[in-house]
C-alpha cells in the first residue's frame, strides 16, 4: 500500500520558496511543488498567474476577517489545493480545467460539500468497505 506514496517522484514534495508581492510588500511562501503546481492549474482556470491568485485569497481572507500570520496563510494555501482536488473527485467542481471557478456557484458547491460529507459519515456507520465508501 505505501509503495503507492512512497515512490512518488521525489520532485513533488520538495519545497520550493516563492517571492510574492501582497500590496507592494514582497513576502516568500514556502511551498511544496505539488501545491505550486495546484496553485497554477486553479489560477489558469480564472485567467490569473500565481501571485495573483495568492494575492486575491489573501484580500479575501483580510476581508472576511480570518487572515491569521503568514505560515498560517500557507497552510491556508495548502488547505485550498487539498480542497480543490477533492471537490473535484467529488464532482462538485468540473475535471475540465477550461470551467473557470469564478463561474461556478460557491454556495452549491459548498452545499454540495456538505451533503457529501454528510453521505460519508452515514455510510461508515454501514460497514461498507472503505474504497466504496469514498
Amino acid at each position: 500500500m505505501c509503495q503507492i506514496f512512497t515512490s512518488a517522484d521525489p520532485a513533488l514534495y520538495a519545497s520550493r520558496a516563492r517571492s510574492i508581492r501582497l500590496h507592494g510588500a514582497a513576502t516568500s511562501l514556502r511551498l511544496e511543488n505539488v501545491y505550486w503546481r495546484t496553485l497554477e492549474e486553479i489560477g489558469r482556470r480564472d485567467g490569473l498567474s500565481v501571485p495573483q491568485l495568492v494575492a486575491r485569497l489573501h484580500d479575501e481572507l483580510d476581508e472576511a476577517g480570518v487572515l491569521g500570520d503568514r505560515a498560517n496563510f500557507t497552510s491556508f494555501l495548502r488547505v485550498t489545493c487539498t480542497r480543490y482536488l477533492q471537490l473535484q473527485l467529488q464532482g462538485l467542481i468540473p475535471q475540465e480545467t477550461e470551467v473557470p471557478i469564478r463561474v461556478l456557484d460557491a454556495r452549491a458547491v459548498l452545499a454540495g460539500e456538505r451533503g457529501y460529507g454528510e453521505q460519508a459519515r452515514r455510510s461508515r456507520g454501514s460497514g461498507a468497505p472503505l474504497e466504496r465508501r469514498l
